[in-house]
């Protein structure tokens, strides 16, 4: 299990292989200077959003040292919802076979949970970064 620290807030911890995707995505967007929004499933059943911008710190931990092989499929799914209006969602991974016409040379499917819950034991507002940056 992975983490994603904000802003200096608490760490937000997502599946190494979720993290993964997250990390391409967002990084693709901040690195065009662009700010948005990031939401989840909490643990609570709920949904957790913050407002990510490219003058706040990121930090991406993982629990190995290992990268694991990128679905194409979920990055590029990823990255559509990313530049719509209401920013980046955390979508299940599709199945692998979506991912490429090629032969399945990374982790199978089954083997990955088709969502990542992250594992919070506050609400968002306890990280403080539910808004965006002057707004609090």
């Amino acid at each position: 299990m992975g983490s994603l620290s904000y802003d200096g807030g608490r760490p937000i911890e997502f599946e190494d292989r979720t993290l993964a995707h997250l990390q391409i995505v967002i990084g693709s967007k901040l690195r065009r200077a662009e700010s948005f929004y990031f939401s989840w499933p909490n643990a609570e059943g709920g949904r957790t959003t913050i407002w990510l911008h490219p003058s706040l710190s990121l930090q991406y931990e993982y629990s190995t040292n290992q990268m694991p092989a990128l679905n194409r499929a979920w990055v590029e799914r990823l990255s559509e919802c990313a530049f719509g209006p209401g920013g980046l969602v955390l979508l299940a991974e599709p199945e692998a076979a979506e991912s490429s016409p090629q032969p399945k040379t990374s982790v199978p499917a089954t083997s990955v949970p088709a969502t990542s819950v992250p594992k919070t034991s506050a609400p968002a507002t306890a990280q403080g970064v539910t808004s965006p940056a002057g707004s609090r």
